[in-house]
């Protein structure tokens, strides 16, 4: 039996991630997140693919591009809240989704409480930092365990 694919997306601007804005996301750089989650990944004996793309456009066809994953960890940004068209590849393709933020977007600016993504997934996970991914990595294979064995 191979490993399942998760698709992990890191939305725009996450590549400035260590400089930008470290009191709201910290200091670690998307190379070190991902680094924490190819580490989780092996443990866990899961393939990832993972992207950073600062366009609506080019998330869209990641997603569309691989629906054969078995699922999908998104960090949409500021996409979150602005973008009908990535929650309906969400859900256009079937994909089991989680959201997730490092920062908790519920207690910050308004306009950042309302998600467009969210209602297309399984769950969101914000706040924590870059545990967000890992335990979004981590919900997401239970979810898909837990799929295979109950028949569903």
């Amino acid at each position: 039996m191979h490993a399942p694919a998760i698709l992990i997306i890191h939305g725009p601007n996450l590549n400035l991630l260590g400089t930008r804005e470290p009191e709201i996301y910290g200091h670690m750089t998307l190379d070190d997140i991902n680094k924490a989650i190819t580490e989780l990944s092996g443990k866990l004996n899961i393939k990832t693919k993972i992207f950073q793309s600062n366009s609506e456009g080019n998330i869209i066809g990641l997603i569309q591009e691989n629906r054969e994953c078995s699922g999908l960890v998104i960090n949409p940004g500021a996409y979150t809240h602005t973008s009908i068209a990535i929650a309906d590849a969400i859900k256009g393709t079937g994909i089991p989704a989680v959201e997730v933020h490092l920062s908790n977007i519920h207690s910050r600016e308004d306009y950042r409480k309302k998600s467009f993504i969210a209602p297309v997934c399984i769950g969101q996970i914000s706040g924590f930092g870059y545990f967000s991914y890992l335990t979004g990595i981590e919900a997401l294979h239970n979810y898909l365990t837990n799929l295979k064995t109950s028949g569903k």
